[in-house]
This record gives structure tokens, sequence and C-alpha cells, in this order.
């Protein structure tokens, strides 16, 4: 997939073609020569490839003999075929790329997948011309490349917990690097984290574990809380045994 796409012949040029041939042909008729048929044909056929219309979100680089003459569009234009070229057309809606770092280590050495989306445009068509010759390609590449180094500069806690802070680094690292492009990084998203399975059934195993530590540690305070409560009250009893049966007590006196 390429970031830039050359637009097909308009339909303005089709119906200038169509328009001449017509014209050409009724002229033909009326002298009964076929001179202005030709003619007319020739004439659509220039503007056939003469013709550009630039949508409204795309830019395009004129190039004269190779060299560059300037951006055209939105709109209709008019070019000298073979002397005047066009450039790609570049698209300067906001665009989204979707990357995937796998198998790639954390600091803490866990195997980890990561899908992240970027969020991007270009700002200045100009450069984004001139100066790289296939941005998607190279925001990809990148963003692989910055996903794999913070990664490795992050514990698995951090990425599962803090992924905002993780896209922010993202996009800042990538925003000075594109930025010489024409492009700029908007945003990264962090989608996902995956770790294999065999380490989440583990982890999910030391999870359960820990809890059941925390119970056992919840009822054995319990338990020792009651206790101390009894030797409290045997403690009382044994100090004033009358306590036992008050109402005897009563009935004696």
């Amino acid at each position: 997939m390429t970031k830039f796409q050359i637009a097909p012949i308009n339909g303005v040029a089709v119906m200038a073609l169509v328009a001449c041939i017509a014209a050409g042909a009724a002229v033909s008729a009326a002298v009964h020569h076929p001179a202005p048929l030709i003619a007319g044909a020739l004439l659509g056929l220039y503007l056939l490839f003469a013709i550009k219309v630039v949508r409204q979100w795309e830019k395009v680089a004129l190039l004269r003999l190779g060299r560059y003459v300037g951006l055209r569009g939105p709109g209709l234009f008019h070019i000298v075929p073979v002397i005047e070229t066009l450039s790609p057309f570049v698209d300067q809606r906001v665009r989204v790329a979707s990357v995937t770092a796998e198998s790639t280590l954390t600091r803490d050495t866990v195997p980890v997948n990561v899908d992240a989306i970027v969020f991007w445009l270009v700002w200045n068509a100009e450069k984004a011309i001139l100066e790289v010759e296939n941005s998607l390609e190279a925001i990809n590449m990148s963003a692989q490349t910055a996903l794999r180094e913070s990664i490795g500069r992050h514990e698995l806690a951090q990425m599962i917990t803090e992924r905002e802070t993780l896209g922010r680094e993202l996009q800042r690292i990538l925003d000075e690097k594109t930025n010489p492009w024409g492009i700029t990084v908007q945003s990264v998203e962090v989608r996902d984290v995956r770790i294999p399975q065999a380490l989440e059934d583990a982890m999910s195993r030391q999870a359960q574990a820990e809890r059941e530590r925390q119970a056992r540690i919840i009822l054995g305070q319990a338990e020792t809380e009651i206790s101390d409560k009894f030797v409290q009250a045997a403690a009382a009893y044994s100090e004033n045994p009358t306590a036992l049966h008050p109402a005897r007590h009563e009935h004696a006196v």
C-alpha cells in the first residue's frame, strides 16, 4: 500500500474529448471534408491528458522537464503533456496507520505483543513529496521501531496500566522524526498488550494464590482476635468467680 495515488483521467477531460470529436464531426459533415474531424480528435486527445482535477483534500506537485515548479490544487488546472508531469497526489486528511510489535521483551524480560494506532496527516505537501518517497511506509517503519524501543524501556505492569503515557511518548518520538518530512503525528493509541498464554496462566495462578494467602491471613487475624477475647474473658472470670452466675449470688444474699 502506498501513500500516494495517481488520479485517473477525470470526467472533465473525457467530456472535452467527446465535445471536440462531436464538434469536429459536425463541421466535417457540413464541409464534407475529414480535416475538421481529425483536428477535433487531436484537440480532444490533447485535452484528455492536459486537463487535471484535484479533489478538495489533495495537493499535487507540478514538474516541468523534471524540475519542481509548484503545487497545484484543489480544483481544475491545465498542464502541457510530456513537458509537464505531475507527482502522485497527496492526501492531506488525517490518516491512520496500524503498527504491531510482536514478541518484544519488556524491561522485566516479559515477551509481549503490542498493537497501536498512529493518527497522522501531511501539513506540508511540498516536503512530503520532495523529502520522502513513501510516507505511509516511513510512518509504519518508524512507529514500529519506536514502539519496540519504548517497550524495552517499560515494565509489563507499566504497559498495562499506563497506556496513555506510552502513547504520548510514542507520539512525541514520531513527531520529532516526521516533522522534517512535512508530516505531523497527532496521537498514538495503544490498543492491546498481549502476553503468551502460558505466562498468562501462570500469572493467573499466582494472583489466585496471592488472594488465597491474603484470605488465610485475614482469617488467622480474626481467629487470633477471637482467642484474645476468650483469654481476656477467662482472666476476668478467674478474678471474679461470682460473675459467672450473678443470679445465684443474688439468691444467696
